[in-house]
């Protein structure tokens, strides 16, 4: 970024020659099109076999809940559009249920993206029509009016927009400071909804590691372990040896670690690990979870830490590979990139039998969302455009916003545009999704 701040925004305006801002709603199936079923299964090649009739389940559920799952599919699909060329840290799964509160280290609760599998370096327009498609399947999915599915995308797409066009204003150690706090999450919608979001927040605060513990565990034979919930909650049939993976996981996690934060590690132990299910594109890798006991009271100084398998992105067939070499390392740096404050026990390691790559998070740190399935167009709407915030956010942080937003301009081209693609990929998800009932019923 050697160039001046105007030089960047002609840049960025010179680019709708090649890209005209309509062709970002110019989507139409192509007749060659990959069969999206054969695509998933190729990603369950890598997975636990038999986790995979769980995860089809999931996906079958809804058209939402396909589009959870499918983000293999879509990143196909983006991929044989025109782009813009201009590269951010996406987060390659920015659908509107991976946003969400959580606690930042200073225990303030933040509103912010939450999930990062399949992070790594690309377009930014691929994370802005993902988030946009999702609200559109939310919306179309609950019934809405064609004209109301509209105005809850437009209403993101705007806030994507100006909010880049405000960041590229910005001074860098000022963006790279900026959170979005509870007071600005509950001041950004209409009062109507504020109370809601309060009670959304207060919820969350309660969602802490503690109450994972309460939860998730019991106590056995004098001996405090995780609650057996097949096929969600398991543990391993030969304890002993998993336990032997999970600490030689557990030695290079550590080397991961800041030498603060290994230190306030190191003061815990582990008592159990178990296998967890979560999510619904997630269903099928490995997932662990780990009881650790602090030194001084361990029947109630305890954490759960999510052990996450981390698989290739996504997104890397059609931008390249990542180039820091290990998966769980490119969800890691790609997660403090983006988020505005992150886990203080975010780290990754590998597997020392198998070389798989993880990452290793708190599972619940005042953890909470909002429901999209419960909003009304105009809740939804706010609830799409305070995504759209973070998001633009993120992009500003890791890419030219200056250049972004000369592309963009200052008109509405960009908001009908990412409108239009929503509806028509809304309609490509139904189909996919009523080929797999189809497919599960046959």
């Amino acid at each position: 970024m050697d160039r001046a701040p105007a030089e960047r925004r002609v840049a960025g305006r010179a680019r709708r020659a090649e890209v005209p801002r309509s062709t970002l709603g110019d989507w139409t199936a192509p007749p060659q099109r990959p069969d999206p079923l054969a695509v998933l299964e190729a990603q369950a090649a890598s997975r636990l076999p038999e986790l995979g009739p769980l995860r089809y389940t999931r996906m079958a559920e809804s058209p939402f809940a396909f589009f959870r799952g499918a983000a293999a599919v879509m990143a196909m699909d983006l991929a044989g559009m025109p782009s813009t060329g201009i590269r951010v840290q996406a987060c390659g799964d920015a659908h509107v249920s991976n946003f969400g509160k959580y606690a930042s280290p200073e225990r303030n609760l933040v509103f912010d993206l939450n999930d990062f599998d399949e992070t790594v370096p690309g377009p930014w327009e691929w994370d802005v029509q993902r988030l946009c498609t999702s609200l559109h399947v939310v919306a179309r999915q609950r019934g809405f009016s064609s004209t109301d599915c509209d105005d809850v995308v437009t209403a993101a797409a705007r806030s994507y927009r100006t909010r880049v066009a405000d960041y590229a204003t910005w001074p860098l150690l000022d963006l790279w400071y900026e959170r979005t706090e509870i007071k600005a999450v509950i001041e950004h919608f209409p009062m109507r909804y504020r109370a809601s979001v309060e009670r959304d927040a207060k919820r969350a605060r309660r969602k802490d590691h503690l109450r994972a513990v309460t939860k998730l565990t019991e106590v056995v034979d004098g001996r405090r372990r995780f609650i057996e919930d097949p096929p969600l909650v398991v543990h391993f049939e030969n304890t002993e040896h998993e336990l032997d993976e999970v600490t030689g996981l557990v030695d290079g996690y550590r080397a991961s670690l800041s030498d603060d934060r290994r230190y306030l590690f190191d003061r815990y132990r582990l008592l159990d690990v178990a296998r967890k299910v979560v999510g619904v594109g997630s269903v099928g890798t490995r997932c662990w979870i780990g009881l650790f006991a602090g030194p001084d009271d361990p029947d109630h100084d305890l954490i759960v830490l999510q052990v996450k398998e981390a698989q290739a992105s996504v997104l890397e067939p059609y931008v390249g590979s990542s180039q820091l070499g290990h998966h769980g390392k490119r969800v890691v740096v790609g997660q403090r990139l983006i988020q505005a404050a992150s886990d203080i026990f975010l780290g990754w390691s590998e597997g020392p039998r198998t070389g798989n790559h993880f990452y290793l998070r708190q599972l619940w740190d005042f953890k909470g969302q909002g429901d999209p399935m419960t909003m009304d167009p105009a809740h939804l709407g706010a609830y799409g455009a305070l995504c759209a915030w973070v998001l633009a956010r993120s992009h500003a942080r890791t890419g030219d916003a200056v250049e972004i937003a000369g592309y963009l301009g200052s008109g509405s081209a960009f908001d009908r545009a990412v409108a239009t693609f929503a509806a028509r990929y809304a309609i490509t998800n139904a189909a996919d999704h009523a080929a797999l009932v189809e497919s599960i019923g046959s």
